[in-house]
């Protein structure tokens, strides 16, 4: 396992503090997505807007953000434990669950997905599609490198062919 330089280290931690606390002092937060664990629902390259919560506004389908292990992940509520406040969370292209998620590491959910100029409410359950695409990328990296690259062509050539395109939210 390589490890990053460590200027790079600690410039990507003082970016995290400086999006929690942003998080937390404004309630409101828009990050950039770089993983494809949330195919297809959230696609490298599109940001998410998220605003502040704790595991009791959030349900089961809900996007939320956590961190854990100096990281950010954007994963969907899978379950809750009511009696110490945690919950269950998974990414979607993922094939296990993750460990659950403390409240204090819970820093919000998603409330929006800001994609080529449109505007996306994340729903709280997959398409019949959207799960077979999910259950694809769960079995197989190449499947998801082959998604996400067609995606990305997909992504030009709609982008070429439309003359108008929205402007994202203002937060």
């Amino acid at each position: 396992m390589k490890s990053r330089p460590q200027s790079s280290t600690d410039e990507h931690t003082v970016k995290r503090e400086l999006a929690g606390e942003v998080l937390r002092s404004s309630g409101k937060l828009r990050l950039g997505v770089t993983g494809w664990s949330m195919l297809p629902t959230v696609w490298p390259g599109d940001t998410v807007v998220i605003e502040r919560a704790d595991s009791e506004a959030v349900s089961e389908g809900d996007i939320v953000l956590f961190q854990r292990e100096h990281r950010f992940f954007v994963h969907r509520v899978v379950g809750k434990i009511t009696e110490d406040s945690t919950i269950l969370t998974r990414g979607d292209a993922m094939p296990r669950p993750d460990p659950p998620v403390v409240d204090r590491d819970l820093l919000g959910k998603v409330v929006l997905i800001l994609r080529e100029g449109r505007r996306i409410r994340p729903r709280r359950d997959l398409s019949l599609s959207s799960r077979a695409v999910a259950a694809a990328v769960r079995r197989s990296e190449t499947i998801a490198r082959v998604v996400v690259g067609v995606h990305g062509v997909l992504q030009s050539l709609l982008g070429q062919n439309s003359n108008h395109r929205a402007s994202p939210c203002q937060s």
